[in-house]
């Protein structure tokens, strides 16, 4: 176990068992917190087993128990079912924390750790997480946002989610992370049709629009018919205009992915995690500077375009597809961090903090911290630094609410 300082009081020993992709769990306890190795993805079962194992022997080692249990929002993560086993066994509450909140305040608890300075926690400050999964409060899935925080006298008293990547769907659920090309499909269909701007709203089609609703599918068909018989991609659109086992999401690692897939860089399956987003990432060169950001505004917060990405690509999709690889990449960072100064002056919110396994995204944390963006040094910025983050998260809540 590794040991980690803390300025931060609590009596209460806390038990953070982090996100399931990469198994670490952390324990704080009088001011330290108690990170464990990385055990990987928990899916594996001999993984998930060593783990249990070290959390249980940990306690029984040290002659403890926890007080209080987190884990993530996510209700079928491994961790979270091991965390409620657990609460059971102890007779302890257990709190799930979501699971970019928890990306955020591993950030803002690494820069209170830097060494060469004494870094008050914050009382105002925005989060930005750029990440692949993370089941958010809605019940969508989450992975491109945008929050405010505001903590006083070390509780925090104020959360709010003020701006997000575009909803998109993903076709099939999580068979859209492990075949791309399904956000491509969906994507695509949010595209106004490019030889007629009729949009097909009515539920009684006439022979015109029938046309154009064939059209666009034709359309979407030419870009990924290298992964699909057009049989399957009937039975896909299908599912999506139905919206059949669809779920939504603000993912950036989706998005990216999606954009790997259509420029070629990577194919219709994944070997491994964020395959396709590195791939991206090592195809690309100088970006073009022609791409505007396109921006709306949902439910009182900010959205940042992701159609509008694809429309460029597809406008340009003959250019040097590794520069528009790195133009995709430059316009989720340039928009999500342009949502924290489109806010009014009481949102816009300093510093401002970037978590999530997107974040090592060089291209990304370049833009990033050259705009006086924080990003994690010490603390991991994937799911290994998820467990921190929790207990950070949970030391200073406002228990009042």
């Amino acid at each position: 176990m590794k040991l980690i300082k803390l300025p931060i009081r609590k009596k209460e020993i806390i038990l953070a068992l982090g996100a399931e992709s990469a198994g670490v769990f952390a324990v704080f306890k009088n001011g330290n917190i108690f990170v464990s190795e990385n055990f990987g993805d928990l899916l594996a079962e001999n993984n998930f087993l060593k783990y249990k194992k070290a959390v249980l022997d940990y306690f029984k080692k040290e002659k403890i128990k926890p007080d209080v249990i987190l884990t993530d929002l996510h209700p079928l993560y491994r961790t979270t079912i091991l965390g409620e086993e657990l609460a059971q066994k102890y007779q302890i509450p257990q709190m799930k924390v979501q699971h970019h909140i928890a990306h955020i305040f591993s950030a803002v608890s690494d820069r209170i750790l830097l060494p060469t300075t004494h870094y008050p926690l914050p009382t105002d400050f925005t989060g930005i997480a750029m990440d692949g999964t993370g089941y958010g409060l809605d019940g969508n899935i989450w992975g491109g946002e945008v929050f405010k925080f505001k903590v006083k006298s070390l509780k925090l008293k104020v959360m709010e989610r003020i701006g997000s990547l575009e909803e998109q769907a993903m076709i099939g659920g999580d068979l859209a992370v492990r075949e791309p090309a399904r956000m491509i499909i969906a994507i695509l269909a949010k595209i106004p049709n490019p030889k007629s701007q009729i949009p097909i709203k009515s539920q009684t089609l006439n022979s015109k629009q029938i046309l154009i609703y064939k059209y666009r599918k034709d359309f979407i068909y030419q870009f990924v018919k290298r992964f699909y018989s057009r049989n399957e991609f009937e039975v896909l659109y299908n599912q999506m205009e139905q919206n059949f086992n669809c779920q939504k999401t603000t993912s950036t690692g989706r998005v990216l992915d999606a954009v790997s897939v259509l420029l070629g860089f990577a194919g219709n399956e994944r070997s491994f995690k964020h395959e396709a987003v590195k791939l991206l990432e090592a195809n690309s060169t100088v970006p073009y500077n022609d791409l505007d950001l396109r921006f709306k505004i949902y439910d009182l917060r900010i959205i940042l375009n992701t159609a509008h990405l694809f429309k460029y690509l597809i406008k340009n999709i003959h250019k040097d597809k590794r520069r528009l690889a790195a133009t995709a990449q430059l316009y989720i960072a340039k928009g999500l961090y342009e949502i924290t100064r489109l806010q009014p002056a009481t949102y816009n919110l300093q510093p401002i903090f970037a978590a999530g396994g997107m974040t090592n995204n060089k291209i990304i944390s370049a833009y990033l911290e050259n705009h006086g963006v924080y990003l994690s040094k010490k603390i991991p910025r994937g799911d290994e630094g998820i467990a921190f983050g929790q207990a950070v998260y949970y030391c200073i809540r406002d228990l009042t609410r």
